[in-house]
């Protein structure tokens, strides 16, 4: 491993520290370099440079906002015993506790940011002799994503999409939904599913959603801090509907009342929010399910009779 990143990272010394972590995905490693200290994570699975590519992606777009912390990616590697490797810089990180406000306060921002950039476009383009001016990265009025990003290591379909509704339906919970049926062919959730169709359009009306640059999945494993701040990491990015973004925040809890309450300061709920939620929770419970067998089958199912009512 050494050796490969002497060569790959131009390093004349690299080596292995005491620092190292393992996931549900991957593992991971942090090594001094005479060009600073890195962190390695490591997947040997095929398709783990799809993986991996997404997360440099996904890290580089968030990092380019300014809002909120995330390790600086530096490259996705072929590791040396198959599957791939993705470095980025390596930060002391500690649980989230005295900076959970400041996180929902920045996370906030992330969201705003693509929203308050056509904001400034539109005010440009109707002030005379402004029309014409640079901004610092392109206004995305659609949702999606430029590359495939996972959650976990299965795919998400990022195809950019105008309507959110359809995006949601057709490129989140049908592949989930998909899976399912493949994988147990269980007619109940196949039901329900399409019953469930008929009623989400009613969950959105009168609600104009500006696509946001999300991180993707964001639980309690994947935020942190450090002394200067908060701190989020292994993202799953899409441009999506801001409420998404709380959705498994909110399920396996390790966010504070705090955090919550900075994010809605600058992002009120909507009317329908709670309904939506859940909604949004679907995905990741159904996630969960092909990713870690039926233990999660009933809160999917639960979910999806529920929204029925």
């Amino acid at each position: 491993m050494e050796a490969v990143l002497r060569r790959e990272l131009g390093c004349s010394s690299v080596k292995a520290m005491g620092h190292s972590g393992s996931g549900c995905i991957s593992q991971g490693q942090s090594y001094d370099t005479d060009r600073g200290r890195v962190f390695v994570k490591v997947n040997s699975k095929a398709e783990a440079r799809r993986m991996f590519e997404g997360e440099m992606a996904s890290l580089t777009a968030i990092l380019e906002t300014g809002t909120v912390r995330v390790p600086r990616p530096i490259k996705v590697l072929d590791a040396p015993g198959g599957g791939s490797m993705l470095v980025m810089e390596h930060l002391d990180m500690s649980s989230l506790s005295s900076h959970a406000a400041k996180l929902g306060a920045q996370l906030a921002d992330l969201h705003l940011k693509n929203k308050k950039l056509g904001e400034t476009l539109q005010k440009d383009a109707s002030t005379v002799g402004r029309g014409g001016g640079q901004v610092e990265r392109p206004f995305v009025d659609q949702f999606g994503f430029d590359v495939v990003t996972c959650c976990g290591y299965l795919p998400q379909v990022n195809d950019w999409q105008k309507d959110w509704v359809e995006f949601y339906a057709r490129q989140r919970i049908q592949p989930q939904m998909d899976m399912v049926e493949k994988g147990s062919g269980d007619r109940e959730a196949c039901e329900l599913w399409s019953a469930l169709q008929l009623k989400i359009p009613n969950l959105f009306r009168d609600l104009d959603i500006v696509p946001a640059l999300l991180h993707g999945d964001l639980w309690a494993g994947n935020v942190a801090e450090d002394s200067s701040g908060p701190i989020i990491f292994d993202p799953a990015s899409f441009y999506g509907h801001s409420e998404y973004e709380l959705a498994i925040a909110g399920m396996f809890g390790g966010f504070s009342g705090s955090f919550y309450s900075a994010y809605h300061s600058k992002i009120p709920k909507a009317p329908g929010f709670e309904k939506r939620l859940r909604l949004y929770q679907l995905f990741h419970y159904l996630n969960h399910w092909n990713h870690f067998g039926s233990g999660y089958r009933g809160s999917s199912l639960s979910i999806m009779r529920n929204l029925i009512k």
